[in-house]
């Protein structure tokens, strides 16, 4: 379940985008969890080192494991709308497309006490029709200026590399499947920060 690096979206106009994170921070952002085999790691080497993120959780695996869910909220990271099952959300009719959308959202809410007000696409694949159904289930779309290109596999060692070429400011793509270089790059990821004098801060909600 991987997001490619290449956004399009040039019929429609640019994609809709959050406000920047606080001035000296960045944002890290982990798709498609939650998941045993990473959530719990960066989960801990997150709040170890005093940062904060945004989990674009997909709704089955937040059914799937719900403590999990519970434990990234309790720990202040924000947590947003990643669809139910991961599709191309423009290829679904609309019916499915909405229903993607507002069943995570009701599964997140009953596991946080609290709606999600963010949504990051599958894939990054969107269009005015998915940014409408977001917007009427009080969701605002965010995809991201760097792709570590985590989801591809390259090695823990570039995952941070990707990082440390991110700018204050930017929202950079992560990912929280299981993903083991994931798990293993975000030691350095974080020390790298701190060096630079930044931190990573939740997407405004």
């Amino acid at each position: 379940m991987a997001d490619p690096a290449a956004l399009t979206d040039t019929a429609d106009g640019p994609p809709s985008r959050l406000p920047q994170p606080p001035s000296g921070t960045l944002a890290l952002t982990f798709d498609d969890g939650p998941h045993p085999d990473s959530t719990p790691e960066l989960l801990t080497a997150l709040t170890a080192a005093g940062h904060r993120a945004t989990f674009f959780l997909c709704g089955e695996q937040a059914e799937r494991y719900p403590e999990l869910v519970r434990a990234l909220d309790r720990a202040g990271m924000a947590i947003g709308n990643h669809s139910w099952s991961h599709p191309s959300l423009p290829g679904l009719p609309l019916p499915a497309a909405r229903e993607e959308i507002e069943r995570t959202n009701r599964v997140l809410t009953s596991l946080t006490g609290r709606p999600p007000t963010l949504f990051r696409p599958p894939y990054g694949d969107t269009g005015p029709a998915i940014r409408e159904l977001a917007a009427a289930a009080g969701l605002t779309e965010t995809l991201w200026d760097v792709d570590t290109l985590d989801w591809n596999g390259v090695p823990p060692a570039e995952v941070a590399a990707a990082v440390a070429a991110a700018r204050p400011g930017d929202t950079v793509l992560l990912h929280d499947h299981g993903n083991r270089n994931t798990v293993t790059a975000l030691p350095a990821v974080l020390t790298g920060l701190t060096a630079r004098g930044l931190r990573s801060a939740p997407l405004p909600r």
